[in-house]
């Protein structure tokens, strides 16, 4: 049996505090970008069959209950218990939580104390930037105020993360821009602030990202749904210059991800919606990844949003996951059995306590 007696989930978000009905619930467990087919559900994915299966338990219920049943139990209890109960199941005792999204969601310290565990915040930088323009009338303004608003927050959150910067900034160039490039950006965006919108400049990004590596804070990049192969030249930029990078959401290119942890020092892959979202099948995509990556270069997440649930899910079928593969291996002799519980204590918790500093 390998053991992972706590987790370290180093990228998430906080949950919904409201009741939620089956629509609500279905969009939050999807997050597609609208309702199912007509006559189909959500439940009916690798996701929701872990949900089924993991998540009645805590709530006094039996496994693979039916979704009627098991909302209902989840309304009798109320919204505040049903979420403690679910995290205190998690095994998670610290908790990194991304709060840079518009969503209603719990902050890092109810999530703490819902869960009892420990929660830090990660800065996402978009947002960041998009305060500092309010209090901003010029282009000087501007870009002293982003400077002072990173470098401000890096004080107390333990990472910054980007979720554009990838898709607009990184995919332009990964160099940082040269100062005339930056102010004319500055000036356009300034102007249009007026409109409001969020910002998808890919000079300010690219500006804004070198900001966040002179902290010398772990970046978490978002690599969405393409290709994360633009963040080797990013990477290679970066080298040596002492700030760890942290790619997210690398599935499908789970592979790809992995590769470039192996190349590059500073740069680490995250598990998160790739076992999440894979589910049963998550112990294959995970021994795709540790074909490829160093040990010491994969971090657990759960990759979470606004349902306890999927904090759940996330962290139990890691956990099913990563035994299944390295019991396996100890089985066959390929590995001993006190090789696999360090590879999966590291994995689980030790390189994120050693990336992001927290003891």
């Amino acid at each position: 049996m390998i053991d992972t007696p706590t987790l370290v989930d180093q990228y998430c978000h906080g949950v919904l505090r409201t009741e939620l009905g089956l629509g609500t619930f279905e969009a939050q467990l999807g997050r597609t970008a609208g309702p199912p087919a007509s006559g189909t559900t959500l439940f009916d994915t690798q996701t929701g069959f872990a949900v089924r299966r993991w998540c009645p338990p805590p709530l006094g219920l039996e496994p693979h209950c039916t979704p009627a049943r098991y909302l209902a139990r989840r309304r009798e209890l109320g919204t505040l218990e049903a979420g403690r109960r679910l995290l205190r199941s998690t095994g998670i005792s610290t908790y990194l939580v991304d709060t840079g999204l518009p969503d209603d969601l719990t902050g890092p310290g109810e999530i703490a104390a819902a869960g009892a565990a420990e929660a830090h915040e990660i800065v996402r930088l978009e947002p960041l930037a998009e305060q500092a323009a309010e209090t901003s009338g010029t282009v000087d303004g501007l870009l002293a105020n982003l400077a002072q608003a990173v470098h401000g927050a890096a004080v107390s959150a333990v990472a910054f993360a980007s979720g554009s910067a990838v898709r607009f900034g990184l995919a332009h160039a990964a160099e940082p821009p040269e100062p005339g490039e930056v102010r004319a950006a500055a000036g356009r965006w300034l102007a249009r602030r007026r409109a409001g919108g969020p910002l998808t400049d890919p000079v300010l990004l690219r500006h804004l990202l070198w900001i966040a590596v002179a902290s010398g804070r772990p970046l978490q990049l978002h690599a969405g749904a393409d290709d994360p192969m633009p963040l080797g030249e990013f990477a290679a930029a970066t080298g040596g210059l002492g700030t760890d990078l942290v790619i997210l959401h690398g599935y499908p290119y789970h592979r790809q991800a992995a590769h470039l942890s192996s190349v590059f020092p500073h740069v680490y892959a995250d598990l998160g919606p790739a076992l999440a979202r894979t589910g049963a099948r998550a112990a294959a995509v995970l021994a795709e990844t540790l074909e490829l990556a160093p040990f010491g270069k994969l971090l657990f997440s759960s990759g979470a949003r606004g349902l306890p649930e999927l904090h759940v899910v996330g962290a139990r079928v890691f956990r099913e996951a990563l035994t299944r593969v390295l019991a396996g291996w100890v089985h066959d002799g390929a590995w001993s059995r006190t090789d696999a519980q360090r590879v999966a204590t590291m994995i689980a918790s030790g390189n994120a306590r050693r990336v992001y500093g927290l003891g």
